[in-house]
């Protein structure tokens, strides 16, 4: 009896390993044949790993709003739908909330911020010098001291431009307020670009002989103040890409379309907005450019240290005219 009990468990002992044998559990790795235990059920991430972005844009208007939808769809082109998951915070204009927001993004340790406008990612480059940092809608990150240069950022910031030259936009003064001679321009007294902007608008068009006033503004109430005073003063107006007059471009119109005042605008939804015309970036490009930097550190390591600004060239740039101001204030368009 004790020998047929052990032929029948001896039996079964078989049985059980031929049927571990039948389909395998595991799959190797590599060179090395270890044993990957990890392996995917359907419909799961691909190597189960899910990129954790966070977003810091400093205020909600066109523009900004483009170049975010830019960058996030670049990524989730590159990297799949599942595979990327974004934590979009807006600051409503407000600089010390985009300080607590990539704060929050640091504490949570998000594998990249994309900081949208100079504001944000100064905040955010101040908050970690370890997590990725890729920018947008910023003109000149060197002259901001965010990076060291624009060709070798240095640092754990990069990202894309939205610099274009002020020659274009004075040829636009040049054509559409031909007698022109007080140009004004009105810009955030907060936003470092927007002083850098400022200076070197200044330059070019008192280069070609005309008189130029500056109105630094700290909010929407001090352009308010202002702006009736500004038109008054000047025969034509250009509006660099500044995000407190951009998401306030409705004031500048109402105070210059009736006073006949052409205002030059240096990019599209400003325009759009309430300008005359504009020689513009595409801010959606902007952002699907940063986009596609972040997918390459994310997916290929790339040290943002090593990867140059992406400033767009004049012919990447487009001719924007507001059609529908010019028939108000009786401008005919380029054809």
């Amino acid at each position: 009896m004790k020998k047929l009990t052990a032929i029948l468990l001896t039996a079964l002992l078989v049985l059980a390993c031929v049927g571990c044998t039948g389909a395998p559990a595991t799959t190797t790795a590599g060179n090395n044949d270890v044993a990957n235990t990890d392996a995917p059920a359907t419909g799961e991430v691909v190597d189960n790993k899910v990129y954790n972005i966070g977003i810091v844009q400093l205020v909600q208007h066109d523009a900004l709003d483009q170049a975010t939808e830019g960058f996030k769809a670049a990524l989730v082109e590159k990297l799949g739908e599942a595979n990327v998951k974004f934590d979009y915070q807006n600051a409503s204009g407000d600089v010390a909330t985009c300080s607590t927001i990539v704060d929050k993004f640091v504490t949570n340790k998000v594998d990249l911020i994309m900081a949208n406008a100079t504001p944000a990612v100064q905040a955010a480059k101040e908050a970690t010098a370890d997590i990725p940092i890729v920018g947008t809608s910023v003109t000149d990150y060197a002259a901001s001291e965010l990076v060291a240069s624009n060709d070798v950022p240095g640092g754990n910031v990069t990202g894309a431009s939205d610099m274009n030259a002020v020659t274009n936009q004075m040829e636009l003064v040049k054509t559409f307020a031909p007698d022109a001679k007080n140009v004004g321009i009105v810009y955030c007294s907060a936003e470092d670009n927007s002083k850098l902007q400022f200076e070197e608008a200044k330059g070019v068009f008192e280069a070609e002989g005309y008189t130029v006033n500056g109105y630094a503004v700290a909010d929407v109430n001090e352009l308010i103040a202002v702006i009736d005073t500004a038109v008054a003063e000047n025969d034509v107006f250009y509006e660099p890409t500044d995000n407190l007059v951009a998401a306030n471009m409705e004031v500048v119109k109402n105070a210059a379309v009736p006073a006949g005042k052409v205002v030059i605008c240096g990019e599209e939804s400003m325009c759009l907005a309430g300008g005359v015309a504009s020689y513009s970036v595409n801010y959606y490009s902007v952002g699907y450019e940063a986009g596609l930097m972040a997918y390459e550190i994310l997916a290929n390591g790339a040290n943002p240290a090593e990867m140059p600004i992406k400033i767009f060239t004049a012919d990447e740039l487009t001719l924007i005219q507001n059609k529908d101001v010019m028939a108000e204030m009786g401008i005919t368009p380029i054809e």
